[in-house]
């Protein structure tokens, strides 16, 4: 089954460590994150994507705001440059142990966390990514 994400959940997916917005979203972020891991297919989307579906309940959705979509771009531009892929609305790709590595390194060296400006969560992506990603389920397969 193929996992639709929106570009910065790429970068979300590494430091996720099982908190999130509401219970609904953790609990459908900690099914997927996993699936990521074990090398299922993603396709890149525009706006609200897998991760985003217990939020769109909302009164307004903070998914289809433009600071969401500014971070997309964000991290489209700096995760394709990384992986030497194209980040755009179709495209596929799998993550490998290898990616991962290279994520994950790149996310703690700060180089590809434009995206994360002025996210709520920064702080805690940063502690995480300084304790080596530890207790995270993202695991390569």
């Amino acid at each position: 089954m193929t996992i639709r994400l929106r570009p910065h959940h790429l970068l979300c997916m590494l430091s996720y460590a099982g908190t999130g917005y509401t219970p609904a979203f953790t609990v459908n972020m900690s099914a997927i994150v996993p699936r990521l891991g074990a090398g299922e297919e993603i396709e890149i989307v525009t706006g609200p994507d897998d991760i985003c579906a217990p939020l769109l309940c909302e009164r307004t959705p903070h998914c289809h705001g433009d600071s969401v979509t500014a971070r997309d771009a964000a991290a489209a531009r700096d995760v394709g440059a990384l992986l030497g892929l194209e980040i755009a609305p179709g495209a596929k790709l799998h993550l490998t142990a290898a990616r991962i590595a290279a994520l994950r390194a790149a996310f703690a060296a700060d180089t590809i966390r434009a995206a994360c400006r002025n996210c709520q969560w920064d702080r805690l992506c940063r502690d995480v990514a300084a304790a080596g990603f530890a207790n995270t389920p993202l695991h390569p397969a």
